[in-house]
């Protein structure tokens, strides 16, 4: 089969063929139709993420069609198209995943691939109102967005929610989520055309992170702090965080792209009694909810450009560049 493989740090993926993997017990093999692209990808290629291992195929998110089944999958499911959990081996609790807990694509095979083998567990009927390439566009991104606004921050509707950074898969999705539940949202970007774009999928409103006082004009603007705020970035930012939440409000990061908090004035925390929480990906459970929300609302996630596989490398470059709106998708098979 086809796959794009990164062979060391910061080496341009490349098409290359290689035997086609055999789902073991308990697995099956999905041809896949469409993959996503996230930043871990360009983490992975730029060697800043644990656990590196060359040659790999990277790739977490991923839709296509059951093909072959392991020793003892219902026969039922061949044939079946599906959406594929990235997320493996949570473990039983569910408000922290186990120390065994993996993400496809590192350590093991991903979707940047005209097959994979995964455990059944893992595979989900694909929405029937959506593509191949929407599908791909959303296991990483919908999880990582649903638990961090409904398991984690347990957004009601109603609410006012800040979301930062839009233009990325889980800050899009967030915003799509947090909308359809009838929560009042608004963002922030750097750029005057994503933050339109954004009040075209419902927002509210919207301002610039590269204005100083974007904080207090965003409260203005909601007429308002904020009850939920999600963020990726944290950094030198955050502290404007604190000030844009409402008494008792929450605030979830699931990302640090900025680096670390370098102040957080504890009073701005026990006075307004805010809730400061961490989110990374989601429980199985969270990944079934999430699939129904998006089925309830049919729900569409926002693709910026689809690529043939073979463009991978230029695909991983715009996705490092930051100027996308929504998911990067790589189209596999028509």
């Amino acid at each position: 089969m086809h796959v794009l493989q990164l062979d060391g740090i910061d080496q341009p993926l490349h098409l290359q063929q290689v035997p086609t993997p055999e789902p073991g017990p308990g697995q099956v093999l999905v041809q896949l139709h469409a993959a996503a692209l996230n930043h871990r990808d360009v983490w992975i290629q730029k060697g800043q993420y644990a656990g590196l291992r060359y040659p790999c195929i990277l790739g977490s998110d991923g839709a296509g069609v059951i093909t072959e089944l392991g020793e003892g999958v219902e026969e039922a499911l061949r044939g079946q198209a599906v959406v594929i959990n990235p997320g493996h081996n949570w473990g039983d609790n569910p408000h922290a995943q186990a120390r065994s807990f993996t993400i496809l694509g590192l350590p093991h095979q991903g979707t940047f691939a005209e097959y994979v083998s995964v455990d059944a567990r893992y595979v989900r009927s694909l929405p029937q109102h959506l593509s191949f390439e929407q599908a791909a566009a959303l296991p990483l991104g919908g999880v990582t967005a649903y638990r961090a606004a409904f398991t984690r921050a347990r957004l009601q509707p109603g609410e006012r929610v800040l979301i930062t950074g839009i233009g990325g898969g889980v800050a899009l999705l967030a915003l799509q989520m947090a909308v359809a539940v009838g929560a009042q949202v608004w963002v922030t970007s750097g750029s005057a055309a994503k933050l339109e774009q954004a009040r075209q999928l419902g927002a509210k409103g919207g301002a610039s992170y590269k204005e100083e006082k974007w904080a207090s004009e965003l409260v203005k603007q909601a007429g308002g702090p904020f009850d939920v705020i999600i963020d990726s970035a944290a950094g030198a930012g955050f502290e404007a965080l604190l000030d844009a939440a409402a008494p008792g409000g929450r605030i979830v990061f699931y990302g640090g792209t900025l680096g670390a908090i370098p102040q957080l004035p504890p009073a701005k925390v026990f006075w307004k009694q805010l809730s400061i929480l961490g989110s990374t990906m989601g429980t199985e459970q969270d990944f079934a909810a999430m699939l129904s929300l998006v089925e309830q609302h049919r729900l569409v996630p926002v693709v910026d450009q689809v690529l043939p596989l073979a463009q991978g490398e230029a695909a991983m470059r715009r996705m490092d560049e930051g100027q996308q709106f929504g998911k990067i998708v790589l189209k596999i098979r028509s």
